[in-house]
């Protein structure tokens, strides 16, 4: 990308992102409401919010534990390569909790704890493709992403490996960190671990098929020129 993009395709990548978003965080709420395990990246937070006391902070909730080393992340990398923290990511950071929200109020009283393992070993599976879907739609769309993806999206780029083998190893330091703090490790978070980033390096290339089929057909760009 080179200098600003114009504002019908700024506005139709942020689209693109935002029903990544939603779809992305779809299957987060599967995974969650499975009770199998939470994602490697809350048990990061998890464990944060345990083990550190947080001193004359004690209206500090996971919540906000969250929103901080999203911060952080976004910072850091914001010195290693700024051209990926976009006005995305801080979108992302914004509304997905809301979006868990609506889901968990709106699938909560069908799909819980309640239903056999069969049943939420699907749920977890579901939530793990929906989820890797989503989220390649979001990074195709370059308007940005999550503060944990985009830590994902940096190495592979800087190391210019593969990105399902670096979300692997990303999501398994993020898991394993937390669980060394104290967070909980699941079996469904292990699960995650290992099938979100093959099933996202399956997804990257239909992503940006879809994205760029999208850019053309609403005129954001000319054919030919979706990545410049």
């Amino acid at each position: 990308m080179s200098g600003r993009r114009p504002l019908r395709e700024t506005c139709v990548r942020v689209a693109l992102l935002l029903a990544g978003l939603t779809v992305a965080h779809l299957g987060v709420t599967l995974f969650l409401q499975s009770d199998l395990g939470s994602d490697p990246f809350n048990v990061l937070i998890q464990g944060l919010f345990r083990s550190i006391p947080w001193p004359g902070w004690a209206h500090m909730t996971h919540g906000r534990t969250h929103l901080l080393v999203s911060l952080l992340i976004m910072a850091v990398l914001w010195f290693v390569d700024r051209d990926k923290v976009r006005i995305g990511t801080v979108i992302c950071m914004a509304l997905g909790g809301p979006i868990i929200d609506m889901f968990t109020a709106l699938l909560g009283p069908w799909l819980n704890s309640s239903l056999p393992m069969w049943a939420r070993v699907l749920m977890l599976a579901a939530g793990c493709v929906i989820l890797a879907f989503g989220m390649t739609v979001v990074i195709r769309s370059e308007a940005g992403t999550g503060a944990n993806d985009l830590v994902a999206v940096v190495i592979s780029e800087k190391l210019k490996k593969p990105f399902g083998p670096v979300r692997v190893a990303v999501d398994l330091c993020f898991a394993l960190a937390g669980y060394a703090l104290g967070g909980v490790l699941g079996a469904g978070t292990l699960a995650a671990a290992f099938l979100v980033g093959p099933a996202a390096q399956v997804f990257m290339p239909w992503s940006e098929r879809i994205c760029q089929c999208v850019l053309r057909k609403t005129g954001a760009v000319a054919p030919g020129k979706e990545n410049v």
